[in-house]
């Protein structure tokens, strides 16, 4: 049986218990078993037991040792997966964590009122996203700075506002990727605001296959 470790907290707004359970609930189903911790002290020690790592963690801060720690685990073959500001709005001064996950959250202009749609890469012919239907949401639409080693696999388009950004034009932006980190695996969704958005069963689904995708 694999073992996942899943570290929540930090911003209230992100409902990270909420996330925590269904997470919970997805990877019962894949028979890991679950340890979950509301502590970043579970980031203290040997990680390298864990074939899985779910941070849940918005707006936090790690010292340099457990910032290495995670990082070391996931270069000998630790999966990392996550979503929303839970992983790539975690931990703002941890430059070796934002390297890791490969983007850094900066805006999600029209804040949480926003329908956009995801569209999957088609031309990825990526496991990931097969059988899976472009789909509308309506949440925050995250603007990132994104490590152009990832894998990207499915996208949305930001539409010109009234935002500084307007005189950049229509841009496309990963919303799911994949990456690697050593020997180990990376999965990221920019979705999760909260859990309701993981009752549309393309978003939950996409959650699904990335954090078996990612387990060692």
């Amino acid at each position: 049986m694999k073992k996942a470790l899943i570290v929540y907290g930090g911003w209230p707004g992100h409902d990270p218990e909420g996330l925590k359970e269904v997470f919970t609930d997805i990877l019962t189903k894949e028979n890991f078993d679950i340890t979950s911790s509301d502590s970043l002290d579970a980031f203290f020690g040997d990680l390298g037991g864990w074939d899985l790592i779910v941070p849940v963690w918005t707006m936090g801060s790690l010292t340099s040792e457990q910032e290495k720690n995670v990082c070391a685990a996931v270069a000998k073959g630790t999966g990392l997966a996550g979503c929303h500001g839970g992983m790539c709005d975690a931990f703002r001064n941890n430059v070796l964590w934002q390297f890791m996950t490969g983007s850094q959250w900066v805006a999600h202009p029209g804040n949480g009122g926003v329908t956009y749609r995801v569209r999957m890469k088609r031309a990825s012919s990526s496991p990931l996203i097969d059988g899976i239907g472009d789909f509308d949401v309506t949440s925050e639409q995250y603007y990132l700075h994104v490590d152009p080693a990832v894998e990207v696999l499915a996208v949305t388009d930001f539409a010109i506002d009234n935002g500084d950004h307007f005189s950049n034009g229509i841009i496309t932006m990963p919303v799911v990727y994949t990456k690697m980190w050593g020997k180990g695996r990376v999965y990221y969704n920019s979705l999760g605001h909260n859990r309701k958005i993981f009752d549309i069963p393309e978003a939950r689904e996409m959650m699904r296959r990335g954090f078996l995708f990612a387990a060692r």
